[in-house]
């Protein structure tokens, strides 16, 4: 559940909720990421709250200002110390037809904490804390999951979210857990119906596997799983791509872009340019069998495999320009001696919406250190902006206005390098 933050004056304390409750023969729950964190001993994640042994009708009689925002089962926002949280009713589902959608959902007075914690789909997300006392159900064995440092699925109720494969992936990551072998085995059995599930579900899992301190688990776990190919194809493509070892000892394409992606998450928490570290060498992955292990013009044809990326998954506009401006200069940028070429290069930069500081973090990953004029590239790019058309002589006209101005922008960067 996502807690919506929405801060508010005079509103009701976490106590009077739990007693209201309570006064009406209720039992109250956190539940999720909040038990996980604290035994991880991590500051918690957001409360979310579970409540059984009550109608939704006595619910509503209690918090008559509270807002259903559940549409199959009820989710409820209430404000609690100052926050609008979800609070949902404890549930059973039943799988009856394909995709996330394709669930029964039973709720009632009669379900219980141990029923609803059993559809959830990992052990560390399975626990729960009653209130007021704090006492923990752990009825799946998460909390000595969570202590051996595992990713365990809780039941065979795993396979009904085919995503659910993805979430596992994304934990390991996160967390630098173990998935273990059962639980790779539902992965892999969700392969076919996870070919067909939206689009967006699967991005939403890669923007939060991006934020983890080593993404790169997250693609070696669904490589594991053999779910690269139908999530990520663009990255499993690289898997075999071999390159000359006297430039890339760490092994073949997909060994050097888990790499870098890793570096650039080392040195920032940009998640555009981890992303752009995670695509900069795309265009590998369709280099022809009898060219390796070259990969000639792949910045070129890296550039249509992410159009088709985009066109598959639709990937948010600012990661696709991004993305295609370090695919697009990430080779030649650690190599350009003429002035006039870094010229246009620090400005193309300047003008996109990566800052220099992300583009130079993926530049660093993959070439291993920085050229001078990047080391410097966004003070210098701003001075060399400031090298107008409109400075040039008269008797200038055309095209010769932008000759004259790169021209004095080139001497002004060699000037700036020699200083």
């Amino acid at each position: 559940m996502n807690q919506k933050k929405t801060k508010q004056r005079n509103t009701m304390k976490e106590q009077a909720f739990v007693e209201t409750l309570r006064a009406h023969g209720a039992r109250v729950f956190l539940v999720g990421g909040f038990v996980r964190d604290e035994l991880r001993g991590v500051p918690a994640s957001d409360k979310d709250y579970v409540v059984s042994g009550i109608t939704e009708e006595a619910f509503c009689a209690c918090f008559p200002k509270a807002k259903r925002v559940g549409r199959s089962f009820p989710v409820y926002l209430v404000d609690i110390d100052g926050d609008a949280c979800e609070v949902a009713f404890v549930r059973k589902e039943r799988k009856q037809g394909t995709g996330y959608r394709g669930f029964a959902v039973t709720f009632s007075p009669d379900v219980t904490i141990e029923e609803d914690l059993y559809r959830r789909d990992t052990t560390m997300n399975a626990m729960a804390r009653e209130l007021p006392e704090g006492t923990l159900f752990d009825p799946y064995g998460g909390r000595e999951d969570v202590k051996h440092h595992v990713v365990r699925a809780v039941s065979e109720h795993f396979l009904e979210d085919p995503v659910r494969a993805l979430r596992a992936a994304r934990q390991a990551a996160s967390f630098d857990y173990v998935i273990t072998e059962d639980t790779l085995m539902y992965m892999r059995a969700c392969k076919e119906e996870l070919a067909n599930e939206p689009t967006e579900r699967v991005f939403g899992e890669l923007e939060r596997a991006l934020t983890a301190a080593r993404p790169s688990r997250f693609f070696r776990w669904l490589h594991a799983a053999n779910l690269l190919d139908v999530t990520f194809p663009e990255i499993a493509a690289l898997i075999g791509k071999t390159q000359p070892v006297a430039f890339h000892p760490e092994g073949d394409a997909f060994e050097h872009t888990m790499l870098v992606v890793d570096k650039v998450a080392a040195e920032t928490d940009d998640i555009i340019a981890r992303f752009c570290g995670l695509v900069h060498d795309i265009g590998k992955g369709v280099t022809p069998v009898e060219m390796l292990p070259h990969h000639y013009d792949h910045e070129i044809k890296g550039l249509d495999v992410l159009a088709a990326w985009d066109a598959r998954m639709t990937l948010p506009k600012t990661w696709k320009q991004a993305a295609a401006l370090v695919i697009r200069q990430h080779m030649r940028a650690g190599r350009l001696t003429k002035y006039g070429k870094m010229v246009t290069l620090l400005l193309a930069v300047r003008k996109s919406k990566l800052p220099f500081a992300s583009f130079n973090a993926v530049i660093r990953a993959d070439h291993g250190s920085l050229p001078p004029y990047l080391v410097h590239g966004e003070a210098w790019a701003e001075e060399l902006s400031r090298i107008s058309g409109r400075d040039a002589p008269e008797g200038i006209e055309g095209a010769a206005i932008a000759d004259w101005s790169h021209t004095k922008q080139a001497a002004r960067l060699r000037v700036l390098m020699k200083q």
